[in-house]
């Protein structure tokens, strides 16, 4: 379907009385790119809103103010735009606010051209000896001794190709005991880690997260996969009431995060007592393992690939 895309350029004072004139005109869905945000970012309230930016993110504190929004190409289309530039026109006339420049760039936009186009590169992956991560929309042909994960993201983290996955399942395959051990995968994304550890021998996986849309495509990926007899997925939150007991607890999150899980994991380990925990930076692995120890836990194995780590621990 073919969009234009409108971007306003303003001032943060001009930010409020812009996007009430578009509500008025019925416009509610627009995106504001303003160099406070990058500030808020980097003020995190909390120790575990980030652990990582990537160098490309610090462009945004010099982004210039505007606001951006998209209008289907249909005949009323011209009329819309004509009428906003007519109450551009008067804001520009007023003096009691600096709106900026209030320059409106418009251009065509196909989204044919950005929405499918991180799936170009999303590819096959083999992330141990035996498990390939295959998207759905691929081809892929196996040999005899892979097993071949079918994934499709949606709109959950875990594509299962980033480092921190590939860390946990290649831990998983190393400690999961085949048709004996229990799993309980921990803020379980697109259900990739779940997925893994049934394929891998699991007697049972129980999935967990608390965002409804991360549930929601676990399971269908959990159905693609044919493993429904055998996962569970489930919306909840290890430290709010979650009664479940694993031989494995495994949790794919951040440094902040897997410190404050910790404490919690051992009322939800039985029989093999071991917990993986990987979205580990290597400049974060001795904190981390400190916090771990410090819940009664040794450190079994830690794995590393580029900049990141994943640990297995027992109690």
């Amino acid at each position: 379907m073919r969009y234009i895309e409108v971007k306003i350029y303003t001032t943060q004072e001009g930010i409020d009385p812009l996007t009430c004139i578009l509500m008025d005109m019925g416009i509610a869905g627009f995106a504001i790119e303003d160099a406070r945000d990058f500030q808020d970012l980097m003020n995190k309230k909390n120790s575990y809103d980030w652990d990582y930016i990537d160098d490309s993110m610090m462009e945004l504190a010099h982004i210039p103010t505007s606001i951006t929004f998209y209008l289907s190409e249909t005949e009323e289309c011209d009329s819309i735009l004509e009428q906003l530039q007519k109450k551009l026109d008067v804001l520009k006339s007023e003096d009691r606010i600096d709106y900026g420049k209030l320059e409106c760039i418009q251009k065509p936009v196909d989204d044919a051209d950005w929405k499918d186009n991180w799936k170009e590169y999303f590819k096959p992956t083999k992330v141990t000896e035996r498990i390939v991560i295959k998207p759905t929309w691929e081809e892929y042909t196996s040999t005899a001794d892979e097993v071949v994960i079918e994934i499709d993201p949606g709109m959950a983290f875990g594509t299962g190709t980033h480092p921190t996955t590939s860390l946990c399942i290649k831990l998983l395959e190393r400690f999961i005991e085949p048709e004996e051990d229990m799993i309980l995968d921990v803020g379980c994304g697109s259900g990739i880690l779940a997925i893994a550890a049934a394929l891998l021998g699991a007697k049972g996986v129980l999935a967990v997260d608390i965002d409804p849309i991360a549930v929601t495509v676990s399971k269908e990926n959990v159905e693609l996969n044919h493993l429904s007899a055998k996962v569970r997925v489930i919306e909840g939150d290890l430290t709010k009431g979650l009664k479940e007991r694993a031989d494995i607890v495994v949790a794919n999150l951040m440094a902040d995060l897997v410190m404050i899980l910790s404490k919690d994991v051992p009322a939800h380990l039985k029989g093999k007592n071991i917990y993986i925990s990987s979205g580990i930076l290597i400049e974060k692995q001795e904190q981390v393992v400190a916090a771990i120890e410090e819940c009664g836990f040794h450190i079994l194995e830690i794995l590393e690939e580029g900049e990141w780590c994943a640990i297995a621990a027992q109690i």
